[in-house]
């Protein structure tokens, strides 16, 4: 089976990750197309982030039907900031 490429990375991206590891998180890219960009484990909890450079960049046709279909969480950040408020709110959720 191959594995479709992946398209570009967000620039804001590698900063992204960076954070959430200095924060101590692990933090694994994800590359299946239309898959989330990042899976995120601390606490004992993981959390799917999709990341976009801004508010007005929209989900790719890909992105938008894996987000319809997927019966879990996932959040959409758009910088370092955003992505340790989803976190620290799905870990006060679960509290």
């Amino acid at each position: 089976m191959r594995i479709p490429r992946r398209g570009k990375r967000d620039t804001n991206e590698a900063q992204i990750v960076n954070t959430l590891r200095a924060a101590g998180y692990t933090v694994q890219r994800l590359s299946e197309k239309g898959v989330p960009d990042l899976l995120v484990g601390g606490h004992g909890v993981n959390v799917l982030m999709e990341i976009k450079t801004d508010p007005s960049h929209r989900l790719t046709p890909d992105e938008a039907i894996w987000h319809k279909n997927w019966r879990g969480q996932v959040a959409i950040v758009y910088d370092d900031v955003d992505a340790l408020n989803v976190i620290d709110m799905v870990i006060r959720r679960l509290m």
